[in-house]
């Protein structure tokens, strides 16, 4: 069975995860159970980056030490993805033994191979991205990344020699093409970044305490992301008794980040790989930014949206279903009532949900609930029906496997609308009514269609919303689930029985009422 290894990058737990953090965590999810279904042994890792000045000074704010404020986050956090059906495979925290001593290990190791040096480091740092900048950086004396007010520091540090790496890291760009998609997220990070020249890289700090020490120099923390990006390999058993898990999946597949730390993905973290002699991951994809119709998310204007808002009035699916259908490849998203409600009205509960009903209430009102497929006869559109149908299960499984899920369920809901329009093309109550028995067995037909059809639509939703697709199974009463048999249409399947209690997939919403409680979220009000 060939491996899968996807990771997101593990969060600094200083708040309450918004949406833009669950989408991450949504991807790598919807990612994992699709490998799966292909039979991949897929592994998904997540985490929490619990070390820095950050989380220490967070911390004290809540009169908390930073080890009970990171306990409370890791409880917290593991609620929510538990909540949200996250499969994750391994769940990593920075604050655990088995990441601390392996850390330690590879800064020694790099610091005795001559990678790591001692300096002094003065220069403009941003507390909340962990990060420092030089003068011409800014941008309008700010940070470039967050926006947020920069401290000049300066104190004594250890340096990684990031310029040693210069030449093998743009060799590897030029091998690598696919390396980091978008393609402009690389084509940005390159041009930007790594041509004009790396700069060797601070990785100590000794203005705070809350970190892990350097062995050879306590006083010395190491820095958080030299600590935070090598989880992808700690978790995995590497340098320690048990490296079995590092041997079977290392490299990752794919890493899902956002594109406000592909920097670090993008620079750093290959260059700690090549110093370590250890292979790079095979893709990095990073997001775009998830914002609200009147700007960034953000906790000052209060018009942060938590994925439990969501939840809690709309159901799972239906949240992640707006998530993965609104956000582009290669963009960032806006967040509006109006879509949001437009989606679920009429993608969810007028297009799929009328489907499933209107199907399951014809074949009661029309055959009792039970339909004999041995005799059909086709209509004049089935033939179209049945190639749109498998056409567009192919395609969806290539926008799978190219990271496109907003595509793949467009393919699906053409699917959907195929199926929407086939209904009022074939006519099935004039069919009813008729007393010719060729009509009955077209009659018969029309509905072994639209079940197969609805069967191939929950098999390629179960990646993307498992709730719903076992239910389609559940009110069709069939269990063909594995992914291959979305590429082959069984109309004639023999005996169909449905369930005879129809449950609506998705209730339509009261427009004004839920723009209302929408509006009211962004505006801080709930």
């Amino acid at each position: 069975m060939e491996k899968y290894y996807i990771t997101t990058p593990i969060y600094y737990p200083s708040g309450k995860f918004h949406i833009g953090t669950a989408y991450t965590t949504i991807l790598a999810d919807t990612t994992k159970r699709y490998k799966k279904l292909r039979g991949y042994d897929a592994y998904f890792l997540t985490g929490l980056d619990e070390h820095g000045q950050k989380i220490e000074t967070v911390a004290k704010e809540n009169g908390k030490t930073p080890q009970e404020h990171v306990d409370f986050m890791a409880e917290k956090t593991i609620e929510l993805w538990k909540r949200m059906n996250i499969q994750y495979d391994d769940f990593i925290r920075t604050t655990e033994p088995r990441h601390e001593k392996i850390v330690q290990e590879i800064f020694d190791r790099l610091m005795n191979q001559g990678d790591i040096y001692m300096g002094e480091y003065e220069g403009w740092y941003c507390m909340p991205c962990e990060t420092y900048f030089t003068e011409t950086q800014l941008v309008d004396g700010k940070c470039p990344d967050c926006g947020r007010e920069v401290k000049k520091m300066k104190e004594e540090s250890y340096f990684f020699n990031m310029k040693k790496y210069q030449k093998r890291l743009e060799e590897f760009y030029e091998k690598n093409p696919d390396f980091i998609e978008p393609i402009s997220r690389k084509n940005e990070l390159f041009n930007n970044f790594i041509k004009p020249g790396i700069e060797d890289l601070c990785v100590s700090r000794t203005s705070f305490d809350w970190g892990i020490k350097v062995k050879a120099n306590p006083k010395h923390v190491i820095y958080v992301w030299l600590d935070a990006l090598t989880n992808y390999i700690t978790a995995l058993g590497y340098l320690s008794e048990d490296d079995s898990k590092f041997k079977k999946y290392w490299p990752a597949d794919l890493q899902i980040v956002g594109k406000d730390i592909i920097r670090f993905h993008g620079i750093y973290w290959p260059i700690f790989l090549m110093a370590l002699d250890l292979p790079i991951p095979k893709k990095i994809y990073a997001h775009g930014f998830i914002s609200i119709r009147d700007g960034k998310m953000s906790k000052s204007k209060g018009n942060i949206i938590y994925p439990e808002q969501m939840i809690d009035r709309y159901g799972l699916d239906a949240t992640k279903y707006y998530l993965l259908r609104e956000f582009p490849f290669d963009q960032d998203m806006t967040v509006t009532p109006e879509n949001f409600v437009n989606r679920y009205n009429g993608d969810l509960a007028n297009d799929l949900g009328n489907l499933l009903n209107r199907t399951i209430g014809m074949i009661n009102k029309y055959f009792e609930g039970t339909v004999d497929t041995s005799n059909i006869k086709e209509t004049e559109f089935d033939e179209v029906l049945k190639k749109l149908a498998l056409q567009k299960a192919k395609e969806a499984e290539e926008c799978l496997d190219n990271l496109h899920y907003s595509n793949a369920l467009e393919k699906i809901w053409q699917i959907v609308s195929a199926s929407n329009k086939y209904i009022d093309d074939t006519k099935p109550w004039v069919l009813f009514k008729s007393e010719d028995e060729q009509d009955k067995r077209l009659l018969a037909s029309v509905m072994a269609n639209l079940v197969e059809n609805l069967r191939i639509v929950a098999v390629l939703l179960q990646p993307f919303m498992e709730e719903t697709s076992n239910k389609i199974f559940a009110q069709l009463n069939i269990d063909l689930r594995d992914w291959d048999s979305s590429h082959e249409y069984i109309a004639n399947r023999g005996t169909i029985k449905v369930g005879k209690d129809v449950e609506p997939l998705f209730v339509r919403l009261e427009v004004e009422k839920e723009l209302e409680y929408l509006e009211n979220i962004i505006k801080g009000k709930k």
